[in-house]
């Protein structure tokens, strides 16, 4: 079940790493250390992927739900 767990939030976190060090890597290329500039790339980067990959995380849901539910 954890492993369900950490496989399902993989890629909005994965998401989130990535933008969150490119947007850190340019802040301090720049040197502009504006707060908003690293939040806001981060929400969108990760809604898009979690509605990306929302059906794959919707059939494992229902696969997971199903394997409980049977007893196995």
């Amino acid at each position: 079940m954890t492993l369900q767990v950490l496989l399902l939030s993989a890629p909005v976190l994965a998401a989130a790493l990535v933008i969150g060090l490119l947007v850190s890597i340019v802040q301090a290329v720049t040197q502009i250390q504006e707060q908003t500039l690293s939040f806001v790339p981060k929400i969108v980067g990760m809604a898009l992927v979690a509605i990306l990959v929302a059906p794959w995380v919707t059939i494992k849901i229902i696969d997971f739900a199903q394997r409980m539910f049977a007893g196995h």
